[in-house]
């Protein structure tokens, strides 16, 4: 050991909570994902029962209550209330889109909103916080915003008016269809996230609110809101279409829960003053076009005649072919001879699928490293990839330039090259091991071996000292030794640890974690006698303690001990066995704060770091005690530590893990349950070539036919008979 050594013990990973012991007393009544379908139905049930509770309020004056209304209006108003559950099921993959969307190309417009409004948000918060106000908005925020969408088709249907429930059924669907390009590319975060001092109180109320929370919202959908966006636009079409004022009361209730939730939205730490504003002007636009498209939409859908068009298809398929095909044939002359009307639709056809196939295309940038069959565990360095590939022909390692992704791959096959072959990657070096020796090669010429140093027994060696001369480190049953590409062993002074149970090294530093002192991190420089020593604590508050003792997997923080590490110079990552899960914790080596970098309820592994980027794996929302399938395999996610934002890199049905986080690029591993890929992610936004032809050539199409269009445009108007 060196003989100098400093100790740095970070705060707390959380504050203003009291650690205590999880015990039988102190765990929850139910399991995590019983309450939160309690809540959730609790929320549900009570904007139901409001809204009959208060059908006597806003009827109409002449209308009567009667229970078969209740039952009917299901079949004389289907494909209403099939819009609006559309909308509601759509919303759910839009955002898993928007999720990976945010993490491929950064499009964050926060920074804009926040400088043109700076702290005005805060200071309503901090204004007007209480406890008992932010239970009570939380909860009118959500129970609240499912009353005003379900009354606003429910009611209207029950009474049969058909005029409103036309219009404001559209009016809601092509809000949500207008704010979803905002979602998709002009991301804006809720301001608990951003602005210091401002808490996202309505998130964080308690912890299953906040897992439901996190469920269901990106928190990057901020502009515009929907809801301020749902209701305005429901107050404005009784304003502008319910011409005899029967709707009068509920038309204020509406205007009135619209300026409570704008006040609700802002104090809750959720909104911008500018995602209101955004939501008043896309309600506007949907009203109008809810007006313009309602007699065209609902001449075909509206089911009272699609009740009789379906009877037809079934009863008398041959009358129902000929009629879509007459119609196909005056569609398709239609625009064999188009007017400024289908040249208008034409344009916007080609816009929204050029939008569809980009957005497409940088949703789903990561490709497999070709050449690889089987993948055992994959080394990387900016530039180059290993990867340890289990092949028919046998076992290799497999190096791909990363320069150039699609580029053919080199193998290295050896005697002695096995599935439990260590190797690491170092710039241009490659150092591998087999039976009796270490080789080294240099990855611009990696089919010669360039130097062979004798070792044996080694469970684990890297590359180390970027900023010098490389170093080999090497773990052989615990103990850790330095070796130069020479042979010489400890060359430049490294403190000689033993009982090594974890080591990891970045830069010209090196991180050790030692079997006596499970929770410490210990970092020396590569020259420098002496190492500094990162006391981690991976504590969480008791509620999320007494969740795990709840799902039977009480937290044991006495035994907890760090499994891997991650680190640079500013920052140091460590996953932490707390019995219960596997939790992730980060130090800020500058100030020695440190925090739970992810939820601290569901197991987290494979910490990387670089370029001010900490990627893992973990199982999100993950309920042992009612597991769903989508929440099985692990994901990707990354925190950018200077803004301490974290982004979700992959969302889907396959399981990944082993991120490594590299200049331009980030590698993980991706089985699908049959087959193993090395996939391979660039951080720079590139399109493939099939979507920028799609982009290039549209842009084209788009010019000549909006040309096209504006030219109609000004004939149709001239032709017309002047006043």
């Amino acid at each position: 050991m060196a003989a100098n050594t400093f100790t740095v013990h970070g705060d707390s990973c959380f504050d203003g909570t009291r650690q205590r012991r999880v015990d039988e007393a102190d765990t929850l009544p139910l399991n995590r994902g019983e309450w939160l379908q309690s809540i959730y139905l609790t929320w549900m049930i009570s904007a139901l029962a409001l809204g009959v509770l208060l059908l006597p309020v806003f009827k109409p004056p002449w209308a009567k209550l009667s229970l078969p209304p209740f039952v009917d209006f299901f079949r004389r108003y289907w494909i209403h209330i099939l819009i609006v559950f559309t909308i509601y099921n759509a919303k759910d993959g839009i955002d898993q889109i928007d999720r990976v969307l945010m993490a491929s190309t950064g499009l964050d417009m926060t920074p804009y909103i926040w400088a043109v409004e700076g702290n005005l948000v805060l200071w309503v918060q901090q204004t007007f916080q209480a406890d008992w106000l932010t239970s009570v908005l939380t909860h009118f925020y959500v129970a609240g915003f499912m009353f005003i969408c379900y009354v606003s088709v429910f009611y209207f249907a029950y009474f049969d008016d058909r005029w409103l429930a036309d219009r404001v059924t559209l009016s809601i669907a092509w809000v949500y269809i207008l704010a979803l390009p905002f979602y998709l590319f002009f991301n804006v975060r809720v301001t608990g996230d951003v602005i210091p001092g401002m808490e996202t109180l309505a998130y964080t109320l308690t912890p299953e609110i906040a897992d439901w929370f996190r469920r269901i919202d990106p928190f990057t959908n901020g502009m515009p809101s929907l809801h301020i966006g749902i209701p305005f636009a429901v107050w404005l079409c009784l304003t502008r279409f319910d011409e005899d004022r029967r709707w009068n009361r509920y038309r204020g209730t509406v205007l009135l829960y619209t300026i409570l939730t704008a006040f609700t939205i802002i104090y809750l730490g959720i909104h911008w003053f500018l995602d209101i504003i955004g939501g008043m002007l896309v309600a506007g636009a949907a009203v109008s076009l809810a007006d313009r498209t309602s007699n065209g939409w609902w001449k075909f859908f509206d089911e009272r005649t699609m009740n009789a068009r379906i009877v037809t298809v079934l009863t008398r398929p041959q009358n129902a072919f000929q009629w879509a095909s007459k119609r196909l044939k005056v569609g398709v002359n239609r625009y064999r001879h188009p007017t400024s009307r289908e040249t208008g639709r034409m344009a916007v056809f080609i816009l929204v699928f050029v939008a569809a196939v980009v957005t497409f295309d940088l949703a789903d940038r990561s490709l497999p490293a070709g050449g690889v069959e089987a993948p055992e565990g994959a080394s990387a360095a900016d530039g180059w990839l290993v990867t340890l590939d289990n092949q028919s022909e046998g076992t290799v390692l497999t190096v791909h330039n990363l320069s150039s992704v699609g580029g053919e791959p080199v193998s290295l096959a050896y005697e002695g090259l096995s599935l439990n072959t260590s190797h690491d990657v170092r710039g241009d070096w490659l150092v591998t091991t087999n039976l009796t020796h270490a080789l080294v090669f240099n990855l611009n010429n990696p089919l010669d071996v360039h130097r062979s140093l004798p070792m044996s027994s080694v469970d684990e060696l890297l590359l180390c000292n970027e900023a010098g001369p490389l170093q080999l480190v090497t773990v052989s049953r615990g103990v850790m030794q330095v070796w130069s590409l020479d042979g010489d062993e400890n060359p430049l002074g490294a403190d000689l640890f033993g009982n090594v149970e974890q080591v990891s090294c970045s830069g010209s530093e090196l991180a050790v974690v030692q079997v006596q002192r499970p929770m410490a991190v210990h970092v020396q420089q590569f020259g420098v006698q002496g190492h500094i020593t990162y006391q981690i604590n991976a504590s969480a508050p008791f509620e999320e303690d007494a969740i795990l003792a709840s799902w039977g997997t009480p937290v044991d923080m006495d035994n907890a001990s760090i499994v891997d590490v991650a680190f640079n110079r500013n920052f140091v990552a460590a996953t932490v066995n707390v019995s219960a899960t596997d939790r992730l914790v980060v130090v800020n080596r500058s100030s020695a704060n440190q925090w739970l970098a992810s939820n601290p309820k569901y197991a987290v592994s494979d910490p990387s770091m670089g370029e001010n980027v900490l990627a893992y794996a973990i199982r999100d929302h993950l309920d042992p005690t009612a597991p769903q399938n989508k929440y099985l395999d692990r994901e990707i996610y990354f925190l950018e530590l200077q803004a301490n934002t974290t982004q979700v890199l992959t969302s889907d049905a396959e399981d990944q893990w082993s991120p490594q986080v590299l200049t331009n690029h980030i590698v993980y591993l991706e089985s699908d349950g049959e087959t193993m890929t090395v996939e391979v992610h660039a951080w720079e936004p590139e399109l493939r070539l099939y979507s920028s032809i799609a982009l290039q050539g549209g842009v084209v199409l788009a010019f000549l036919v909006v040309a096209w269009h504006m030219w109609q445009r000004q004939n149709e108007r001239r032709q017309l008979p002047q006043p």
